[in-house]
């Protein structure tokens, strides 16, 4: 056990860099319990397109905040925070090292950094951004953001469509544009927290892998999970999620917007974009040490 027995670790990195084999091979030789920082893993029956931990994996190492929710509901990083504070303290009580894994780098953030005080999401308001968000697209609804906001705008891409819709919502509400509400938080924690990361240098590899993943989640049914999905829940694909990577392109594939050979293409980009925002987020973050330290600190 490390000498610090109220500190948790957290794993980092962009997708399909190697967080679960590392995460499960350390597990092999310390007491660590998984906690997964993936927003898909929260969703019940969403297991191909999330790379959730296989039930054998599962059995070997305990793993939390994995199907916690159905589909059809939400799930918020606030809500990611008091869990995980939860299942960490839980973790630390029963004398076994908690160690968070997963590329969710808003989860990360929120749980180091604390939480905005932001108003919580209205109905009423989210219809009306989604009806002008139907008239003029995103790109439009991300141009009035600007005007409002220019701090969040100049941090989203054009089509964000949910962390605009938030924004949007956030000011309409408030009158307060959410950059200058993020400025208050509380980061208390009460345990110590230090992150690693796998920051993959090559990355013509990273798309290797990203490409590969895609595929063996093709292969291995992506398409009729989603199709099951559909069948067993009153889904539409404005839901967060299928919003997910995978996910959405494979709702767009049943409706038959796109091809095969597109749902590939589009599924494989969309991945890529994914891994470059996560490098992103990993970069602004000055406290994670290089996932090769990770070993030596948990000794």
């Amino acid at each position: 056990m490390p000498a610090d027995t109220r500190t948790a670790y957290a794993l980092l990195g962009p997708t399909a860099s190697g967080k679960s084999p590392l995460a499960l091979q350390l597990a092999a030789t310390l007491p660590i319990e998984i906690v997964s920082v993936d927003s898909g893993q929260v969703y019940r029956g969403m297991d191909i397109g999330t790379a959730k931990p296989s039930a054998e994996e599962r059995a070997r190492v305990p793993h939390h905040l994995i199907d916690l929710i159905e589909p059809t509901s939400s799930y918020s990083a606030g809500k990611f925070r008091a869990d995980a504070i939860r299942t960490v303290e839980e973790i630390l009580a029963r004398g076994r090292i908690p160690l968070l894994v997963g590329g969710t780098m808003l989860y990360y953030r929120a749980l180091a950094r604390g939480i905005d005080d932001l108003p919580p999401a209205d109905a009423g308001v989210r219809a009306a951004i989604d009806a002008q968000a139907a008239r003029v697209g995103w790109p439009g609804m991300h141009a009035e953001l600007a005007k409002c906001d220019p701090a969040s705008a100049a941090r989203l891409q054009a089509n964000d469509a949910q962390r605009i819709q938030r924004a949007l919502e956030v000011f309409r509400i408030t009158g307060t544009p959410i950059s200058h509400l993020q400025r208050n938080r509380s980061a208390a924690l009460p345990f110590a927290l230090r992150a690693y990361a796998i920051v993959p240098q090559d990355r013509a590899e990273l798309h290797r892998r990203i490409a590969e993943r895609f595929d063996s989640m093709l292969k291995s049914g992506l398409v009729d999970e989603l199709r099951a999905l559909r069948d067993r829940f009153d889904l539409n694909e404005t839901l967060p999620s299928m919003r997910a990577v995978g996910y959405r392109q494979a709702w767009r594939y049943l409706e038959g917007k796109i091809g095969a050979a597109q749902l590939r293409e589009t599924g494989i980009a969309a991945t890529r974009q994914l891994a470059k925002r996560q490098l992103t987020w990993l970069r602004s973050l000055p406290e994670v040490a290089p996932a090769s330290a990770l070993a030596q600190a948990l000794k």
